[in-house]
């Protein structure tokens, strides 16, 4: 057989793995994964001389699919035959030591006695002030808030419940889906995100989101929300109102390009991550406006507001701005949720404002100020 032959093959049986995953049926899935990277390593055996890019795209999916097939040693031997050969491009070197770091990771996890989703997500900040293996901590904390609540909102998405403004999620959401958080191996400065399986299982089959599916749909809406947010987004979200919280939640993900410059993010049998830089902060910034649109009172002028986010009560409908040590108050901030202002408090903030003629400000954008 041919190389295109056997990775045909393996991509068939790959695709049916991933339809028995979705069925719930596991153990056929690992089945049918472990098929899929046999397959996959007969190919590795038919690659042409000098083709060093399908050599490397063969050689992750290799290591990836016994990685799905929960063949971690398999996997791991794997990506050390291949990192060690020397023959492979930058970008598959970059994937198989992402692979290994999962790996490492993964049997961290099974020591601790914590039972957890298969795979994790890893978010890497890179550029300006981060450098290889640290970064400032007030910038780590709030992405890391910024990708709980995420977490968190796709879960209560996927259960079908309202969109939520104040407050934490409910209970049987947090217990549901409870993100933990990891180190990983320095290269910029990077953190890995795991989602705890529920101990007591029900006797009764519910409709409930798993926890590999929360974090599987987290991807596929932040993806969609950094590259496709007219066209796939609402195919994935097509209420409103949680389609503009994950908007605004991507927005404060993405770097403005002053503290650092690119945020990545990827699951461990990924073949490739998802990239957000400034430039995809100004497009999804574009949408929101786009989306929702304020329309000035006859008396009203649009302006923006910079200063440090100090107090909000979106219960009682302001936030607090502190601007030269003066304290500002804007009003009307109606459809700001928790989830999404809550990390910028005590942060430099944009706020776009309607300012009457009194000079009262009514609410129209906040966006963190880095």
């Amino acid at each position: 057989m041919t190389w295109l032959q056997q990775h045909q093959r393996s991509e068939q049986l790959a695709a049916e793995a991933e339809i028995a995953a979705r069925r719930g049926e596991l153990s056929l899935a690992r089945e049918l994964y472990a098929q899929a990277a046999e397959a996959e390593d007969q190919a590795c055996g038919l690659v042409e001389p000098g083709k060093t890019r399908t050599l490397g795209i063969t050689a992750v999916s290799s290591a990836s699919l016994h990685y799905k097939a929960a063949q971690a040693q398999i996997a791991e031997r794997v990506a050390y035959q291949w990192l060690g050969s020397g023959s492979l491009p930058s970008f598959a070197v970059e994937q198989l030591k992402r692979l290994l770091q999962s790996i490492w990771s993964e049997r961290v996890r099974q020591r601790a006695g914590v039972p957890f989703a298969p795979g994790e997500v890893v978010v890497s900040v890179q550029g300006g002030e981060v450098v290889e293996g640290g970064a400032p901590l007030d910038l780590i904390v709030e992405k890391v808030q910024t990708v709980q609540a995420y977490f968190f909102r796709t879960a209560e998405l996927l259960r079908g419940l309202p969109h939520r403004r104040h407050g934490a999620p409910p209970r049987e959401v947090a217990e549901m889906c409870r993100p933990w958080l990891f180190q990983t191996s320095p290269g910029s400065y990077q953190f890995a995100v795991a989602v705890q399986e529920t101990r007591q299982m029900s006797l009764f089959p519910t409709a409930d989101p798993r926890p590999r599916e929360i974090a599987e749909h987290f991807l596929r809406i932040l993806r969609a929300t950094a590259e496709a947010p007219e066209s796939e987004l609402p195919l994935l979200v097509p209420d409103d109102d949680y389609r503009t919280t994950f908007l605004k939640l991507t927005r404060n993900l993405a770097p403005t390009g002053r503290r650092f410059s690119v945020l990545g993010v990827c699951s461990a049998d990924e073949k490739s991550s998802l990239t957000l830089s400034p430039e995809t902060r100004v497009a999804v910034t574009n949408v929101i406006r786009a989306t929702r649109r304020v329309m000035p009172a006859a008396d009203e002028v649009e302006q923006m507001v910079r200063g440090t986010l100090r107090a909000v009560h979106l219960e009682q409908d302001w936030i607090e701005i502190y601007v030269d040590a003066e304290r500002v108050r804007i009003t009307q901030v109606g459809e700001a949720v928790d989830d999404v202002i809550g990390p910028m408090v005590n942060h430099p903030v944009i706020v776009r404002v309607m300012r009457d003629r009194s000079g009262k400000l009514r609410f129209r954008d906040i966006e963190t100020d880095e």
